[in-house]
């Protein structure tokens, strides 16, 4: 018996690379009822072929639209907020279109799931969160202040409570680098490669799950979760991929993107020295100061100024045979290479 026993969870953004996860890990559960809700009909139509199961029930909607996800979230007992614009040159040239998806509707999953009495709310979120440079980071950084105002807002006694997830680099998810990689060495062409010193975080998307369901099982209202990871180079990424691969493939390297970083945080100083360290996670409680600017800009604190970052540079790092070890437990790695 586990804590979904005969309850409803509702993943908005159901179809992307983290909901196909989350639903894949739920589906073996003893849940009654999954809801996908998303706008991509096209998406909805080929996972309701694929699955071919009565658990799973199929919502078209947007989460900018109040009314579609009310239409959704009645009888839901877990919400996974899932659903965002995340693809940074789109975020950067169409901002708003950020701020719409990712602040906006989120606001609207949050006020619907209270309105209706949902029990858990786990909202996404991403490296990119903190110290953001580029607007898809800045729209979520929003958005996990819009959610933790939200769980600050309600009551100690709340039917709902309001979480976030921060999750850095997903290996294989929609966008990353890796199905980039494999095509160009497919396609015989070099592995282009922004900055061979560059550092990210590696994870596979059932560490991602992990995090859900223990921010489901675990959060108090205003918590946000961060789960440990080990890092690596973008060369040794690259050099793992051609070793596991056997081709001859050449690395070219092309210079840093615009709205890129050398390295990726996780957890900011300022986060780090209020955090509750939970073994393969971080904890963050809900800053639960009230609007006293006393507590902003004449009382200091100094324990700040002794921590530092938790970020894709300083974390452990993975070597050339560690990483391919971890790529090899990605599904499409294993079922490019037959094993």
């Amino acid at each position: 018996m586990s804590i979904f026993q005969d309850k409803t969870l509702l993943i908005t953004g159901g179809t992307g690379s983290f909901g196909n996860a989350v639903l894949k890990r739920f589906l073996d559960s003893d849940i009654k009822e999954i809801r996908i809700f998303s706008r991509d009909e096209k998406k909805q139509d080929d996972m309701r072929h694929r699955l071919q199961n009565p658990k799973v029930k199929f919502y078209i909607g947007d989460v900018r639209d109040i009314r579609s996800v009310d239409g959704v979230m009645s009888g839901v007992d877990y919400v996974f907020s899932a659903a965002a614009l995340k693809q940074v040159p789109s975020c950067e040239f169409f901002p708003m279109q950020a701020v719409r998806t990712n602040v906006m509707g989120t606001e609207n999953v949050l006020e619907s799931a209270v309105e209706h009495g949902v029990k858990n709310v786990v909202v996404l979120s991403t490296d990119k969160a903190c110290y953001p440079i580029c607007a898809m980071g800045m729209s979520k950084a929003m958005m996990e202040k819009v959610s933790i105002a939200k769980a600050r807002e309600l009551e100690k006694d709340s039917v709902t409570c309001i979480c976030c997830t921060r999750y850095g680099n997903v290996m294989g998810s929609r966008g990353s680098v890796i199905p980039l990689w494999i095509d160009q060495m497919k396609s015989g062409n070099d592995i282009t490669i922004t900055d061979p010193n560059m550092t990210r975080f590696m994870m596979t998307l059932d560490d991602a799950v992990d995090l859900v369901v223990y921010a489901f099982q675990n959060a108090q209202n205003g918590d946000l979760f961060v789960q440990k990871a080990p890092a690596a180079t973008l060369d040794v990424l690259a050099k793992a991929l051609i070793g596991l691969y056997h081709t001859d493939t050449k690395i070219r390297y092309i210079g840093t993107r615009h709205g890129e970083k050398l390295y990726e945080t996780l957890v900011t100083r300022e986060e780090m020295s209020k955090s509750e360290d939970r073994g393969k996670y971080y904890r963050i409680p809900c800053d639960t100061r009230d609007l006293n600017y006393d507590k902003y800009f004449v009382d200091g604190e100094k324990k700040i100024s002794q921590v530092e970052d938790y970020h894709s540079h300083n974390t452990r790092r993975l070597n050339i045979k560690e990483m391919q070890e971890l790529l090899l437990r990605l599904d499409m790695i294993q079922e490019d290479l037959n094993v």
